[in-house]
C-alpha cells in the first residue's frame, strides 16, 4: 500500500502539470516585470519558469538557515566537550608507580 501511495504522489503532480500544459498551451499572456515587458508569452512557460524560480528561492532560503542551525549546534557541541573536559578532570590525583624510585 506504501509503494502505491508513493507512486501516486509522485506521478499524480506530473499528470496535473501535463492537463494545465495541454488546457492552457494556446494561451498568450502579457508579462510586465517593471523594468521590461514580453507580450505574446505562452502561459505554460510562464508557469514553469515561476515553479523553478520559487524551487531556487527555496532552496537558498533553506541552505540559509541550514548553516544558521549547523553553527549554532556546532557551538553548542562545543560548549558540551568544554564543560566536560572541566568537569572529569581530577587535579588532586597522584602517580603511584613512579619510575626511578626503588
Amino acid at each position: 500500500m506504501s509503494r502505491l501511495l508513493k507512486w501516486v504522489a509522485i506521478l499524480l503532480p506530473i499528470a496535473l502539470a501535463m492537463v494545465f500544459a495541454s488546457l492552457n498551451g494556446g494561451q498568450r499572456v502579457t508579462l510586465n516585470l517593471g523594468f521590461v515587458a514580453f507580450y505574446g508569452v505562452s502561459l505554460t512557460v510562464i508557469a514553469f519558469v515561476s515553479l523553478l524560480a520559487g524551487m531556487l528561492v527555496m532552496l537558498i532560503a533553506g541552505i540559509h538557515s541550514d548553516l544558521k542551525v549547523r553553527d549554532i549546534l556546532r557551538a553548542r557541541l562545543e560548549a558540551e566537550d568544554l564543560e566536560e573536559r572541566n568537569r572529569f578532570v581530577d587535579r588532586d590525583q597522584q602517580d603511584m608507580f613512579v619510575e626511578g624510585e626503588e
